[in-house]
């Protein structure tokens, strides 16, 4: 089951990787920024989506195993941070942008791009 879990917390890492230092670069390299944001509001929902289903399987496993440790509780900490991001941090962003509020968009962007970059970290630890 441990080597279960730490495979799960690996691709979710691996995704978020790819996703943030392949993917999204390329999106606004190819497409024009019209088309670009298009795509991004298409495919964010499913990367938020992917890893909250493959961290609370993971938050699963832990519980199954009876194992609280600290890897358990930053686990669940991750899980609501893809729930926040998902629900209410997309959303605002993409109500900013819509709303042609620039300086609130960037900081809420910005906010996104930290709130990432933690939960790598985090899952970098985990895997250590």
């Amino acid at each position: 089951m441990e080597n279960l879990t730490q495979n799960i917390l690996a691709i979710s890492l691996g995704m978020m990787i790819f996703f943030s230092f392949v993917l999204a670069p390329m999106i606004f390299k190819i497409l024009d920024p019209e088309n670009a944001g298009k795509f991004v509001r298409k495919i964010f929902p499913y990367y938020y989506f992917v890893n909250l289903v493959f961290l609370s399987v993971a938050v699963v496993l832990f519980f199954i195993v009876s194992s609280f440790s600290i890897n358990f509780y930053i686990t669940l900490a991750l899980v609501f941070s893809f729930v926040f991001a998902q629900f209410i941090l997309m959303p605002l962003i993409n109500r900013l942008k819509d709303n042609n509020q620039e300086k609130k968009f960037k900081y809420a962007h910005g906010f996104s791009v930290v709130i990432n970059f933690a939960q790598m970290i985090l899952l970098i630890y985990l895997l250590i």
